[in-house]
């Protein structure tokens, strides 16, 4: 086991060296590491932003590109990308996530074209909510830790179900998939389809949120 801080790029870039020094190629990347974020964006200092990003998108960043050159050697590999249905569609008190899971799939988006050529694969898998400790370890505005377990959270799906889904969907070299229930799915249609009545919705829900919680 290699473990390293994927907030730190040289960390990051050197397990990369050691892990194809060990193993010699890399069949199958899972970037699943993240940090969540609650807050509203007035009270909200830049680093915390930055903090944020590090985490969910350069580190994954400077991960794959640190593997990409042995999978497009070799012809074959896959990327995958644990996104989030807010890589999707934006709520309120959720800026700094939802902007690094759009970065993520934006950066996939490219990614996969670029690398269809070379036999390397891309996925993007976007969850909705997974009975986790992820709100728990949130980062609030103030850049503590939240500490405070969503409802929406605790009533998730199970863990070993999800993961099932996404080794199916890695299994069937799928593309972009979303693991959510029908409301969040119904939510990113409505963000294209009609998205003047998406911004009401949400604006409608931020003024019903005094603070940063799950309604």
């Amino acid at each position: 086991m290699v473990t390293f801080d994927l907030a730190d790029t040289g960390a990051t870039v050197a397990a990369a060296a050691e892990i194809l020094q060990c193993f010699g190629h890399v069949d199958v990347l899972i970037n699943n590491a993240g940090v969540s974020y609650r807050g509203t964006i007035l009270d909200t200092p830049v680093d915390v932003d930055r903090r944020v990003m590090e985490t969910n998108y350069f580190g994954p960043v400077a991960l794959t590109k640190a593997l990409l050159p042995s999978m497009v050697q070799r012809r074959r590999g896959h990327v995958v990308a644990i996104s989030s249905v807010q890589g999707k569609i934006s709520v309120p008190f959720r800026s700094a996530y939802a902007a690094s899971k759009h970065a993520t799939q934006a950066f996939c988006d490219c990614l996969r074209a670029e690398l269809e050529q070379h036999g390397v694969a891309v996925t993007v898998l976007s969850p909705g909510y997974i009975r986790t400790n992820l709100s728990l370890n949130a980062i609030a505005a103030d850049g503590s830790r939240y500490g405070v377990m969503d409802e929406t959270t605790a009533q998730g799906r199970v863990p070993a179900d999800v993961a099932r889904d996404v080794l199916a969907a890695v299994a069937k070299k799928k593309e972009d998939v979303v693991l959510a229930s029908l409301a969040p799915s119904l939510a990113i249609y409505l963000r294209t389809l009609a998205p003047a009545l998406f911004f009401r919705l949400m604006a409608s829900r931020a003024r019903k949120e005094q603070k940063p919680k799950d309604s």
